[in-house]
């Protein structure tokens, strides 16, 4: 039978030399390459000390954000929940009543909010719908947790911290390479 290919080639079946047989040059050469790996650049990072720098596309925890006065950006349109493909997002609206401006910008607002963070996949699509700029994906890690239901973070987990009141935990909050909500009102 003729092969399909030319590629294939005779196999010798010489017999091997007696240095050969005692695998001193394989031995040499096994031991040259391990040698030449004590002089090269570590891959692994001591984590503690250290810390890996991360992609500028790296999504991590959501946060729910505030305007320049601090009142809530969210107002609770749905569009979050809608994008979400993994239904981890879950609202509640309701209207703002008088004397309350100072807390939310819109008459409507989420008056409960709550991510499943193990339903959670990360995507980013909720911070694409959003017309507010209400949610971002900050880079943080979701931390580990014992029980199922501490991975439900609600709306005071996600809420960032008064720049008025609290400007220290605000900008700790927005991170490096963060939006913040000045440039997005421009």
């Amino acid at each position: 039978m003729q092969a399909l290919t030319n590629r294939s080639k005779e196999v010798s079946r010489k017999p091997i030399s007696f240095l050969e047989s005692l695998y001193l040059p394989a031995i040499f050469k096994g031991m040259a390459i391990t040698f030449s790996h004590m002089f090269k650049k570590q891959p692994t990072i001591h984590y503690p000390e250290q810390k890996r720098p991360f992609s500028p596309v790296f999504r991590g925890l959501h946060v729910l954000n505030r305007d320049e006065e601090g009142r809530e950006r969210c107002t609770a349109c749905g569009l979050c929940a809608v994008a979400c493909p993994a239904e981890a997002i879950t609202m509640e609206a309701a209207e703002r009543m008088p004397g309350e401006e100072n807390k939310y910008r819109e008459e409507k607002y989420a008056a409960r909010y709550e991510i499943n963070m193990l339903r959670c996949i990360f995507c980013g699509l909720c911070e694409e719908a959003c017309p507010k700029d209400a949610i971002y994906l900050s880079e943080t890690f979701a931390p580990a947790n014992f029980t199922r239901k501490g991975f439900i973070y609600g709306k005071s987990d996600l809420l960032i911290p008064d720049p008025k009141t609290e400007p220290e935990a605000y900008a700790k909050a927005l991170g490096k390479g963060e939006k913040t909500t000045a440039s997005t009102t421009n």
